[in-house]
């Protein structure tokens, strides 16, 4: 064999051995829920008032492949509250969207699953995660963790009161010192439910410290319902070694928030190994007047801007001058006066990029 074919032949066997690395290095995990069966889903995160139907509409045009409500109390439900039969309400374009619902008495919850049905959402989500003070300590939410016969009896109910699949989002434990998330995935799986989401800390740290993901691959061995991991998921990276624990999909929430890309970026990133560039400075801008757009169809010309407000830090994170715009804006209630600040904005500094001004030599991402 000459040189020339022995080099040609070491060519071809580093460009298969490449190949073959970059194709192991995919992540294939399967989710399946009723009807839903996607690999590796990318799921936006209920978030109380942030998780509306305008925002789980930007989510799902962004790429989320699962979007939940805002979470919605059964007690308020089943006493026909206005407010919570709003939370309720979905689109088809949501779809595949499931309905969150908590609380603390059995059959309050099945009441409240056949009402969340009536809406035929893709499935019912059971809070059993949310570290608020004022819901665990009634009980409900994460205070479900310290009473795990109660949990399970609360999702044995909600299963037999509906015909839809239920499934359950929940925390490692109620603190550092009693961590029961492996008992309580047990239990939940005994009850019915087909999938468990776990926000990998405990209701004592809220949203403080670092999410432990560790238990992640822990809880996977003792269940074989999907498992859906969740906790400071803020890049495409965090998801993929997420997905690396072996659980069947991530949820991202407050990375959401900031980034609604994050879902497009992530799904990319599983897919080729290679970061798509940050939304550029027109992106923010015309997906926010989108989602301002979607809140004033929604909510009408009076309360659309005025609940939008709280997304405006999200956009502008990390731009300069952002403060100053955010304060301009929060004085608008005018649909067209806040979309032509928003765009003389982008070109303002569209102009200073172009001349290469010293606003611009920190980073954008």
């Amino acid at each position: 064999m000459s040189l020339y074919t022995k080099m040609n032949a070491f060519a071809n066997f580093t460009k298969l051995s490449i190949i073959m690395l970059f194709i192991n290095s995919i992540i294939i995990n399967a989710m399946k829920i009723g009807k839903i069966d996607i690999e590796n889903p990318i799921v936006l995160a209920p978030m109380e008032d942030v998780t509306d139907t305008p925002f789980r509409l930007i989510c799902r045009r962004m790429g989320a492949d699962i979007v939940y409500t805002e979470f919605t109390s059964s007690e308020a439900l089943i006493r026909g509250i206005e407010k919570a039969e709003a939370k309720i309400r979905i689109l088809d374009e949501e779809r595949p969207v499931a309905i969150q619902i908590f609380g603390a008495v059995e059959e309050s919850m099945a009441q409240a699953a056949r009402l969340a049905e009536q809406q035929n959402p893709d499935f019912i989500d059971i809070n059993c995660g949310c570290w608020s003070k004022t819901h665990a300590a009634r009980g409900e939410c994460a205070g479900l963790l310290r009473d795990l016969p109660l949990l399970e009896r609360i999702v044995r109910a909600t299963v037999k009161a509906t015909s839809l699949p239920v499934t359950v989002k929940t925390r490692l434990g109620w603190d550092q010192d009693s961590i029961v998330i492996l008992e309580a995935v047990k239990r939940i799986e005994n009850a019915g439910a087909q999938a468990v989401t776990v926000h990998c800390r405990t209701r004592s740290q809220g949203y403080k410290g670092q999410a432990d993901w560790s238990w992640l691959e822990k809880i996977k061995k003792e269940t074989n319902i999907p498992i859906i991991g969740n906790g400071d998921v803020l890049t495409p990276q965090d998801a993929k070694q997420m997905l690396e624990t072996g659980c069947a999909g991530v949820m991202i929430g407050r990375g959401a928030v900031a980034n609604p890309w994050i879902f497009k970026q992530t799904k990319h990133y599983l897919k080729t190994g290679k970061l798509l560039p940050p939304a550029s400075i027109q992106d923010r801008v015309d997906l926010c007047v989108e989602h301002l757009k979607l809140s004033i169809e929604r909510r009408g010309p009076f309360y659309g801007p005025l609940t939008f407000k709280k997304y405006y830090a999200g956009y502008l994170k990390g731009l300069p001058y952002a403060a100053r715009l955010r304060g301009e804006l929060m004085q608008f209630s005018d649909e067209e006066r806040i979309v032509n600040r928003l765009n003389e904005y982008a070109k303002q500094l569209l102009d200073m990029q172009s001349n290469d001004d010293a606003p611009f030599s920190r980073s954008l991402a």
